[in-house]
């Protein structure tokens, strides 16, 4: 459908029956390293287009966030002649990505054992919540897993309640799982000849992408706890009080600790020997802290990050996600790019050779589904994925 090299993944066609967010944004990251994605949308459109506020031009920036590089086409699988065009979608794609519950897609003949027959060499993804054995019923939202998983235990005030991370962050490592696991999978196909099964799900990356966390348990029988900004197995490394507002203060190490000690005028705390190694100054935190916080009253924020930042220490600011955008700016790192003319977040991934397209805005809804039914009702080439 396209008629210019796009990247690493130029020819690779991708069948994306995903909606809302990990699928989505697999299926973009995909797409802006040059793959083709159809996305296939029911009558209604993707949820995420009518999440608002906020928007652009009267659709959800929610959407607009996963969805560059992609066209759309309406598939109505209550139709039988839309079931057919997503039948002979499958038969072309080199992956069919989707989150519907486990076997959601069987009864349309688009589950993986009728999307293999049809097509052996293709990699088929699936993405659920909690898996397809016992957890197989269980709706797959961000929220539920968070707290499931263990990570709300883990955020919040000792004290207070438990609370969730300000974005779906599982839906998102999902979505990176699940690009990890179809490059993977597209190396063996071209390898082998052979497609596969691809499985993620939310609660397996919550699991893993919990680490040091999951590790205290599974490893040293601890069952780690909320503590606010402060962090398990280091000392600084939280926000600290200065004298007109709070830095985040890192100490990952002695070297690390020394150049704050120096820097804050209080160079006897490293001779200290309470405070002598990473693991002694966790176990006198608390009477580490009033003598760091006493230093750092002197002066404002803003001179604490020139001084330490000077001295070699790591440092910063709480931004908002303004202040966060600009900070990215003026360090050079572009992260505002236009997919047409649409403002989104440049893909992270720098490649010195192949990198990153912006191509396409998010499509209005069925944008492309004349031509891209037009595309499937000619003969199939084996060039027919970018042709």
């Amino acid at each position: 459908m396209s008629d210019t090299a796009r990247g690493p993944l130029d020819g690779v066609l991708v069948a994306d029956f995903s909606r809302v967010l990990a699928g989505p944004y697999a299926t973009m990251l995909l797409a802006d390293l040059g793959a083709e994605v159809v996305k296939v949308e029911s009558p209604a459109g993707d949820d995420t287009r009518h999440w608002v506020p906020p928007t652009r031009d009267e659709v959800g920036t929610y959407y607009l966030a996963i969805n560059r590089n992609k066209r759309s086409i309406v598939l109505d699988l209550k139709d039988d002649d839309d079931v057919a065009v997503a039948h002979t979608l499958s038969e072309r794609a080199d992956v069919f990505i989707h989150n519907f519950k486990p076997g959601g897609l069987d009864r349309f003949g688009l589950g993986y054992d009728d999307v293999a027959a049809r097509n052996p060499a293709s990699v088929y993804c699936s993405i659920s919540g909690f898996g397809s054995a016992q957890g197989a019923s269980l709706p797959g939202y961000d929220l539920l897993v968070q707290g499931m998983s263990g990570l709300m235990s883990l955020t919040g005030s000792p004290d207070g309640p438990a609370y969730r991370a300000g974005i779906s962050v599982f839906d998102v490592m999902t979505g990176l799982n699940s690009v990890i696991g179809i490059l993977a999978a597209l190396r063996h196909r071209d390898a082998t000849g052979e497609g596969q099964h691809v499985e993620t799900n939310l609660l397996s990356t919550a699991l893993s992408s919990l680490v040091n966390q999951t590790s205290a348990y599974v490893a040293g029988g601890v069952v780690p706890h909320r503590m606010g900004n402060s962090h398990l197995s280091l000392f600084p490394y939280e926000p600290l009080a200065t004298g007109d507002g709070d830095l985040i203060v890192v100490a990952g190490n002695d070297g690390q600790f020394a150049r704050l000690a120096g820097a804050l005028g209080v160079p006897e705390l490293v001779e200290d020997e309470r405070f002598s190694s990473v693991g002694r100054r966790n176990d006198h935190r608390e009477e580490l802290r009033p003598l760091l916080l006493e230093a750092l009253s002197r002066r404002s924020a803003q001179e604490w990050f020139d001084v330490l930042t000077e001295a070699g220490v790591p440092c910063g600011p709480i931004n908002d996600v303004q202040g966060g955008v600009e900070l990215g700016e003026r360090l050079g790192l572009e992260p505002v790019v236009l997919a047409g003319d649409v403002p989104t977040v440049r893909n992270p991934i720098r490649m010195s050779a192949s990198p990153a397209r912006y191509d396409l805005p998010p499509p209005g809804l069925d944008e492309h589904g004349d031509e891209i039914r037009a595309w499937l009702a000619e003969p199939s080439k084996p060039s027919d994925a970018t042709s």
